[in-house]
């Protein structure tokens, strides 16, 4: 099993290398993270208080952060469901939270991806969205610590979204090719 996370702050390009990704090769999907409250739907499982807090109850829950009104958690029956059919490509913001989703499912294989882009460039992408919260977003921007245990980093700012995704599908491919052919050989 094997999964990609794309580590960074807003507008570093989580969104749109990760549908570069699927492009390239369609196992690479987003593991939409579950969502309670306001702000953007898309990309997100939108559920209730209480279905999150029966997560907790279970001991289910890998990762939640609060962030723009909102709550938004990465599950660990989803997140073994999105390993076993493809690559899933999780979008996290805080370095506790790539600890945890590596350490949730002791089979997986991460390839952990900080991407990156300069302030400005994020501030000209996140005014280009239109989202009205261009002040949270930077301010999430300036909070989003450095990521040093990663095994790629990538500014966004200098190669192209295409470009990004080729570099990290070539990385999953070398990393699961040996384990390919071993299977094949039989």
């Amino acid at each position: 099993m094997r999964g990609v996370i794309l580590y960074g702050p807003p507008a570093a390009g989580k969104d749109t290398v990760t549908t570069a990704l699927h492009d390239l090769d369609a196992r690479f999907t987003l593991y939409q993270r579950m969502k309670v409250g306001p702000g953007r739907t898309t990309g997100y499982r939108i559920t209730d208080a209480a279905t999150l807090d029966q997560l907790h109850q279970r001991g289910e829950v890998v990762w939640e952060n609060h962030r723009y009104g909102a709550r938004y958690v990465v599950d660990r029956p989803s997140l073994v469901e999105q390993l076993s059919v493809g690559v899933p490509v999780v979008h996290l913001g805080q370095r506790a939270a790539v600890a945890a989703v590596t350490a949730a499912v002791s089979d997986a294989r991460w390839l952990v991806v900080y991407l990156w882009c300069p302030r400005d460039v994020a501030e000209q992408r996140i005014i280009s969205r239109h989202t009205g919260d261009t002040a949270a977003r930077l301010r999430a921007w300036d909070d989003t610590e450095p990521l040093a245990e990663r095994d790629l980093f990538l500014n966004t700012a200098e190669m192209s979204p295409r470009t990004a995704a080729e570099v990290i599908h070539r990385h999953v491919l070398d990393d699961i090719r040996p384990a390919i052919s071993k299977s094949d050989a039989g």
